[in-house]
């Protein structure tokens, strides 16, 4: 039994909610409330902070700790301050950068404190002396930035796990990028109980071979591993989607937009493919670099299809996408409703925030400091005159909810699908009431198009692991081999 100390408020806040959670969110709350550790992977859009602001409070209640603790990337922490002050009657406080600042919280009797993840690392020490006096539940708001076992960051939760009274991770998208960045969301959790304490194993049964020809018994083989990852993570886990039933949102309809080349746009792209087939293709197979290394030298087709300024100064056309942009961010105002046009390139936010501003476009990169982020949102949101919003995928793919928009315009797309996913849900969500619409704007014969098929079986593959479809769904849909869609983009 724990026996460490607990501590009174002269003042104890009141404990009660504001709102009552939707049944789905409240079944989740029960499913939460009475475990050591668990994982909530609900669907983005869905509430998860409302999920974990509801549980805490009855650990609270029920004195089965005395602390809150939640850890969000440092752009969303005053997100969740919004949260606790829209939800609750508690006044979290706030572990920040500043150490003298973190003594004076952490030896303050407070339920309820909130920190970006970096602080982890910064103030283990402090951290570590700290859980040994008190009974503390953690929070990992979008845990996938601990998914790396082999970071510093993700060492010092490690450590940190076993300190912990109650261990939550929350993320939509747990296995977005690749089926083994779950591993570290449930390390952290269980120390190795439910996929084991070999990562490099665990890494090597559930990765694809990218240099070679999946041959069908080897298809079937990962197909199952994948199947058997996701009845175990069932045991620890709650997800709820979208088009499970139980949730009841507007449509969100996708709609694929060609385009056609700028003349001095393709001549670039024509020579910069050709050298980058000669570095990575060798008689018509790769050759034996990493495939990050690969889609690192790839990077610069992205660049080119979007706007080969980002790579070329000299470059002084119109590319190609922007017409077919500037025609849809029209007819989009003239309805009377606002857009979110996405980037991956903080250059090209900027350049296409410019170049809509007669429809009313305001910025948001990752160049911009905090405050004027929290204020260019504040603005999108209720200046009806505000009709389009430019932002980088990294400024604005989480935490946001810009239900004020029903369009989101992907100008490019990278290669991650927790990128895509997370971005389009700003607007698909439980507050939305217009049908959504999604586009993606792809440059024909072109590095999009590869990307497109990418991010589509990646797509595939976290379904699987997430419990979304069945094995025998995942066999009909998924069709990867990196090294044949490679070919195709780079011989033409």
């Amino acid at each position: 039994m724990d026996n460490r100390p607990t501590f009174a408020l002269r003042h104890e806040p009141k404990l009660s909610v504001k709102h009552q959670a939707f049944p789905y969110q409240q079944e989740a709350v029960n499913f939460v409330r009475d475990r050591e550790f668990c994982a909530i992977f609900h669907e983005q859009g869905l509430g998860k902070t409302k999920i974990a602001i509801d549980a805490l409070l009855t650990w609270l209640a029920e004195t089965q700790i005395d602390t809150a603790l939640v850890f969000t990337k440092k752009s969303l922490v005053d997100n969740w301050r919004q949260e606790f002050d829209q939800h609750t009657y508690l006044k979290p406080s706030v572990l920040t950068d500043n150490s003298g600042h973190n003594y004076y919280v952490l030896t303050a009797p407070v339920r309820v404190v909130i920190a970006h993840y970096e602080v982890a690392k910064k103030e283990e020490k402090r951290l570590t002396a700290w859980l040994k006096t008190r009974r503390v539940a953690v929070i990992l708001d979008e845990a996938v930035k601990i998914k790396n076992p082999d970071a510093d960051l993700t060492q010092s939760f490690f450590r940190l796990s076993p300190l912990f009274a109650r261990r939550v991770v929350m993320t939509g998208t747990p296995a977005a990028n690749r089926p083994y960045d779950v591993w570290s969301l449930a390390y952290f959790l269980d120390h190795g109980a439910t996929l084991g304490d070999d990562f490099r194993s665990f890494k090597r049964a559930t990765d694809i071979p990218r240099d070679v020809t999946v041959t069908d018994a080897e298809f079937a083989a990962y197909r199952a591993r994948l199947a058997h990852i996701q009845e175990k993570l069932s045991d620890i886990s709650m997800r709820e989607t979208k088009d499970g039933g139980r949730v009841v949102l507007p449509d969100k309809e996708f709609v694929r937009v060609e385009c056609r080349w700028e003349t001095a746009q393709f001549e670039l792209y024509r020579r910069v493919r050709e050298d980058l087939h000669a570095t990575i293709m060798r008689a018509g197979a790769l050759t034996g670099e990493d495939e990050d290394v690969i889609l690192k030298r790839l990077l610069r087709l992205l660049q080119i299809t979007s706007n080969p300024a980002l790579i070329d100064e000299s470059y002084g056309e119109e590319p190609g996408k922007f017409a077919d942009l500037y025609d849809l961010v029209g007819d989009i105002c003239r309805a009377g409703e606002k857009a979110i046009v996405f980037t991956q390139f903080n250059d090209n936010s900027a350049w296409l925030a410019q170049k809509l501003k007669p429809f009313g476009a305001l910025l948001l990169n990752g160049k911009m400091a905090m405050p004027r982020r929290t204020e260019t949102v504040r603005w999108f949101v209720e200046n009806p005159a505000d009709q389009v919003l430019v932002a980088t995928t990294g400024a604005a793919k989480e935490g946001l909810t810009l239900t004020v928009a029903n369009h989101v315009i992907f100008f490019d797309r990278g290669y991650s699908l927790d990128d895509y996913l997370q971005s389009q849900d700003r607007i698909h969500r439980v507050s939305q009431t217009r049908k959504c619409f999604v586009y993606n704007m792809i440059m024909r014969d072109s590095i999009d198009e590869w990307i497109d098929a990418l991010v589509e079986q990646k797509r595939f593959a976290a379904q699987l692991v997430q419990g979304d479809i069945s094995g025998e769904v995942y066999a009909e849909r998924a069709n990867f081999s990196f090294a044949e869609l490679l070919k195709r983009i780079l011989e033409p």
